[in-house]
């Protein structure tokens, strides 16, 4: 098969799929090139800057193009349907990066507890602001609202609740026996909103609009925290915001934007946001399983 990988990979995986005789180039193109491209390639192996749309697809269907990987969790840079229509198949890494992001995630809520993203810039610029950050809250004894309670979702549960926090999570999928064996339960959404102190997202893109979008903010306690590194789509950032500056929301820890980069300097400039430039699955560990992941999906296929 001859294999592009346009948004990087695992060099140990590159060097597996070549040792197994396929031909692997690495190399991004711009969207109005990307189509032309694929029709060359049996299979495209892609991060989350690529994005492989109808007309891309409509282009490489006249070609050799067969299998369409996505090197992570969510597909939603990917029209998956129209894909599969035209005959080409289409998967994930689902398991690969999930303890990474997890961990991202439970980084942003010491950082929102304990200031520590703006007390280290503040650092940097030669201050000693003790006083500023002296009223930092503890983990331990908060309830932690888990919106969407997958694989990233079930590894956060763990490590909250290992710290003393009380967990509840919401999910439109109930998996049998996850509660008795996690000792997390699940609630409704409204739940959700009116008890939990920190709350973090970690569902999929979903249709209709913001999941934590101005209504929902309003019905959450005051100084809650809200922590996502799931898809930007799902926060309206314009009502975060306005809670930030209101202080109904007292903190945000963020990995992910409705536009990437990010040009909403108001709010990842926020005192009280955490922020990092969506680097959930961005470690060795994770990048590593993922190529192996990546490279089993090839070789069975």
């Amino acid at each position: 098969m001859r294999i592009l990988v346009t948004d990087g990979m695992d060099k140990s995986a590159m060097a597996a799929l070549t040792a197994a005789g396929h031909e692997v180039v690495e190399q991004f193109y711009e969207p109005d090139q990307l189509g032309a491209a694929l029709k060359e390639f049996d299979a495209v192996v892609v991060r989350s800057k690529t994005k492989v749309r109808a007309n891309h697809i409509d282009e490489a269907k006249e070609g050799k193009l067969k299998l369409i990987i996505r090197g992570g969790v969510g597909v939603d840079n990917i029209d998956v349907k129209y894909a599969e229509s035209c005959g080409i198949t289409v998967r994930n890494t689902p398991k690969a990066s999930s303890q990474s992001v997890a961990e991202l995630a439970l980084g942003h809520m010491f950082s929102c507890a304990r200031f520590i993203s703006a007390a280290g810039a503040t650092m940097r610029e030669d201050k000693w602001e003790k006083k500023a950050y002296g009223k930092g809250i503890e983990l331990q004894g908060k309830t932690l609202g888990i919106v969407g309670f997958g694989r990233i979702g079930q590894k956060l549960g763990i490590m909250a609740k290992a710290i003393g926090m009380t967990v509840i999570a919401f999910d439109i999928y109930h998996i049998p026996g996850i509660e008795e064996e996690l000792g997390i339960k699940y609630v409704d959404m409204d739940e959700i909103l009116s008890t939990s102190d920190f709350i973090s997202v970690h569902a999929p893109a979903v249709d209709g609009g913001a999941l934590i979008n101005a209504e929902n903010i309003a019905k959450m306690k005051d100084g809650v925290n809200i922590i996502n590194t799931s898809r930007g789509s799902n926060i309206d950032e314009d009502a975060l915001l306005a809670a930030l500056e209101s202080g109904k929301v007292r903190s945000a820890g963020l990995d992910v934007y409705a536009e990437e980069p990010s040009k909403n300097h108001a709010l990842y400039s926020h005192p009280m946001v955490s922020c990092t430039p969506h680097i959930g699955a961005a470690t060795g560990e994770a990048q590593k399983r993922i190529g192996e992941e990546i490279v089993d999906i090839i070789l069975n296929f």
